[in-house]
């Protein structure tokens, strides 16, 4: 596996990999996904990428992607679902199903993690639901519990 950094040029992976992240639960009827899709939120986790402050990590098999893992800041006014403040970066991640369960989710998370406590970043968030299996690695690498909203919960992670 390789893993490299995100570019300009993945922003269409990058919306692939928000689809695999709605569509976490496989018990869902596609049209609940795309539904959730056309949440304008969503939209915000790559459009524009490679603004200031965006990075982002893909792993490759085989010179495939088969997963990414991106922070971005939001603003007040236009926030991610685990919007904690302005100062703190709200992360993604997926790997496409047939890479699932395999590590390439965590290894793909602990590159983001160093890459975000080498440029000095005081904290990362999230938005996951309870019961989503990822919440588990998330609680792995030092995510805590900080809210709830809509059945999900946003997720913090201090990077002193």
């Amino acid at each position: 596996m390789n893993i490299r950094p995100a570019t300009g040029d993945d922003d269409e992976f990058l919306r692939k990999m928000l689809y695999e992240a709605a569509a976490w639960n496989p018990d869902w009827p596609r049209e609940q996904v795309i539904e959730a899709l056309s949440d304008p939120v969503l939209e915000r986790f790559h459009r524009d990428w490679g603004r200031p402050g965006d990075f982002g990590v893909i792993a490759e098999l085989e010179g495939v992607p088969v997963g990414a893992a991106w922070f971005r800041l939001f603003t007040a006014d236009e926030p991610g679902h685990g919007f904690v403040d302005e100062d703190t970066p709200e992360l993604g991640i997926a790997v496409v199903p047939l890479h699932r369960r395999k590590g390439i989710g965590e290894t793909l998370l602990r590159a983001l993690i160093s890459e975000a406590r080498q440029q000095g970043i005081k904290a990362l968030s999230l938005s996951v639901a309870p019961h989503n299996r990822s919440r588990m690695m998330y609680e792995r690498t030092g995510f805590e519990k900080v809210g709830e909203e809509g059945g999900s919960w946003t997720m913090r992670l201090e990077l002193h």
